[in-house]
């Protein structure tokens, strides 16, 4: 079993570059599967979930090849396959995006309801509804969802709640469906918008982009494009609350602070020097005690449920109480119970975390429940007394691209190791 040590107390300095999107990247690949042809993506993270998808599509009949640092090149031409097999699906709930373009595209798809991060139940039926909206013939059997559809046909949509992936399905679905497809209640999320950029350089014709109402005229076709993935606005956040825990003066690069006004907004109340530098740099210093503050996770633009866990790290070592409110999903809080044998002060009410921050928290082995939450407890390593064994950290690997080099480059004390070996620990 695989895990990270970190020795606490270091204070972070020097700066970093932010890595491509991984809620980018995964769509783009899904929207490849709309053109017969060739698509070059660049400034693709290389993580354990994009390695997951390429094999997903490769089962499918796609060809895809790292061309350099950052660069895939994804060949769409010879797809055959219609099914999304259980054993690729279930270890990462983004699989579902390739349904809407899968079914658009071979007119079938057969994907296996998905797995991830058990953070909450996040049910399908949206996409599924909405799907159905648009002509498609959808039937559950056997933990497979089978869809069947000639041409879908433009429909108007209103979703029940903002989902992302499920946004993202319809407009992929939705792209070169007979007709305008109205989807209302749309997720905002940099992300969605994103995907939307990518469409239309395949050729789509969407409005709306960015807003709650995307609005989509189908077209017979659409053709290969080349496109830049944009930063992970997770990422940076989790680097701009490792150097608050440890007092850093970090300068962080390839950011696109745009996108992180909640994050930054609640960071500043903190106390922390946040000062962007123009050219996507922005240098982050925490020098002093953190005072505390309330947050109430939401859909964007509100704070992101995706930062609540090392948010609460931080809040950890705050100068008094603070609320953390999880609105989005109800397993979300996992990571207390392993901060609290860090010596954190947390108590949970429901969805709610009460937290009384103190003077400082001590190393201790935990272990990691989700993607979000393995980072919060490296986080909270760097800023422990002493040594913090993490592990199960293979979840790390699903959305953070070398989270370890690059704190070990702003001076860190941390480094992968086998924990049975390493450690005498069984996994």
């Amino acid at each position: 079993m695989k895990g990270i040590v970190v020795e606490g107390g270091e204070r972070l300095v020097g700066e970093v570059m932010v890595s491509g999107a991984k809620n980018a990247a995964l769509p783009a690949l899904a929207a490849a599967l709309l053109v017969e042809g060739t698509c070059r993506f660049t400034n693709v993270p290389r993580l354990r979930d994009v390695e997951t998808f390429r094999g997903l599509l490769e089962k499918l009949g796609a060809r895809l090849h790292w061309r350099g640092k950052g660069e895939l090149e994804v060949d769409t031409s010879s797809i055959e396959g219609v099914t999304a097999p259980y054993e690729l699906v279930k270890t990462m709930r983004a699989s579902i995006l390739i349904l809407g373009p899968l079914l658009a595209r071979m007119g079938e798809a057969v994907v296996s309801l998905p797995g991830g991060c058990a953070i909450g139940a996040r049910p399908v039926d949206l996409h599924l509804k909405g799907l159905e909206q648009l002509g498609a013939h959808i039937e559950l059997e056997h933990g497979y969802i089978k869809a069947r559809a000639r041409r879908l046909k433009g429909a108007r949509i209103c979703l029940d709640i903002p989902t992302v992936t499920g946004t993202e399905n319809l407009m992929m679905a939705a792209v070169t469906a007979h007709g305008t497809t109205v989807i209302e209640n749309a997720a905002c999320e940099p992300e969605v918008e994103e995907l939307a950029l990518i469409l239309k350089e395949m050729g789509a014709e969407i409005d709306g982009a960015g807003t709650n109402v995307l609005t989509i005229r189908g077209v017979k076709e659409l053709r290969p494009a080349r496109y830049s993935i944009m930063p992970d606005r997770i990422e940076a956040g989790t680097l701009m609350v490792a150097a608050a825990v440890t007092g850093g003066n970090i300068l962080i690069k390839g950011c696109r602070l745009e996108h992180m006004e909640a994050v930054l907004g609640k960071l500043r109340e903190t106390g922390m020097e946040i000062s962007p530098l123009g050219e996507g740099e922005v240098r982050v210093v925490g020098d002093h005690v953190p005072r505390s503050a309330d947050v109430k996770t939401l859909p964007y633009p509100g704070f992101p449920t995706d930062m609540q866990a090392q948010f609460m790290v931080l809040m950890t070592l705050a100068n008094g109480l603070s609320v953390i409110s999880e609105t989005i999903f109800e397993n979300r809080c996992m990571h207390v119970s392993e901060l609290k044998r860090m010596g954190a002060d947390i108590r949970v009410q429901g969805s709610t975390a009460i937290v009384n921050g103190v003077p400082r928290l001590g190393g201790a082995p935990v272990m990691a429940t989700d993607l979000r939450a393995s980072a919060s407890l490296v986080l909270a390593g760097l800023a422990a007394e002493g040594e913090t064994v993490v592990s199960r950290t293979y979840h790390l690997e699903r959305g953070y691209e070398d989270l370890e080099g690059k704190l070990a480059a702003l001076g860190a004390k941390v480094r992968k190791v086998d924990l049975n070996e390493d450690l005498g620990q069984q996994e």
